[in-house]
């Protein structure tokens, strides 16, 4: 029994134990090129969230990692047996749990994001002020970024060679790196699309054939570990640190 994981400690063990922080992960079902499974946002981000909190564990931090949601949002990806969730469903799933939270004294929720296309901020917002539940948004590819730029050396934003390699470290089982397309892209004839000036919904089946972004045939299970590795310090000592802080007035400052 892992007692950071609620989904593997007992009545016993809950009501003995004081948690500060609940750690949410939230992933998607959709296609990840050929060599990656649907699961891929999913997978990634429960392993990587167990690793994380587990070494916030053993520092000291009072966390505890609640079950995964495995649904995102991508209703832009017109592929079999893509799996959708509305960003207002994902407010209602975030809201009850904020309730449940309460009723312990559970007060700082860090929702743990595996998909891109999950944008939280908006919940962040929607909900400030109207609960003593703190919530933080972490998009876990961003938290080691610049490492990642001199470990990677193809660039992209699916199914790419930085999550293939995560992939090959975590999930190796499910990936078939010899059927990967090559992830090209097209170009939009707008370049303010191109350049990221400005924000659209991209429909995901005219911008790739195979639903990646990104060449991810150099990807390695030593790249992976590499990165894996900054990605779960940093965060951990995250963890550990917004544990012991407490949530007073002129919190996080």
């Amino acid at each position: 029994m892992k007692e950071w994981i609620l989904q593997q400690i007992t009545l016993k063990t809950a009501k003995k134990k004081k948690y500060e922080v609940a750690v949410l992960p939230f992933g998607s079902t959709e296609p990840h090129n050929f060599h990656l499974p649907y699961g891929c946002d999913t997978l990634q981000c429960e392993a990587i969230a167990e690793k994380v909190c587990e070494k916030a564990y053993n520092l000291g931090a009072k966390v505890i990692m609640l079950p995964t949601i495995a649904y995102g949002a991508n209703n832009n990806f017109n592929f079999p047996l893509t799996i959708h969730m509305s960003p207002s469903t994902h407010l209602a799933i975030v809201s009850d749990i904020v309730r449940s939270l309460e009723a312990r004294q559970i007060y700082k929720l860090v929702l743990f994001n595996g998909h891109a296309g999950n944008n939280f901020q908006f919940i962040a917002r929607e909900l400030y002020g109207k609960t003593p539940v703190v919530i933080i948004v972490v998009d876990w590819w961003k938290v080691a970024s610049d490492i990642g730029e001199k470990i990677f050396e193809n660039k992209g934003e699916h199914a790419d060679e930085m999550e293939t390699s995560l992939a090959l470290e975590l999930i190796p089982e499910l990936v078939h790196l010899d059927d990967a397309g090559n992830g090209v892209v097209k170009s939009s004839y707008f370049e303010a699309i191109n350049r990221n000036w400005v924000f659209i919904v991209r429909p995901w089946h005219l911008l790739t054939k195979d639903s990646g972004y990104g060449d991810p045939r150099k990807a390695s299970k030593q790249k992976g570990e590499k990165y894996l590795s900054v990605l779960v310090e940093r965060l951990s000592r995250f963890l550990y640190e917004l544990s012991e802080r407490s949530l007073d007035d002129k919190f996080p400052y």
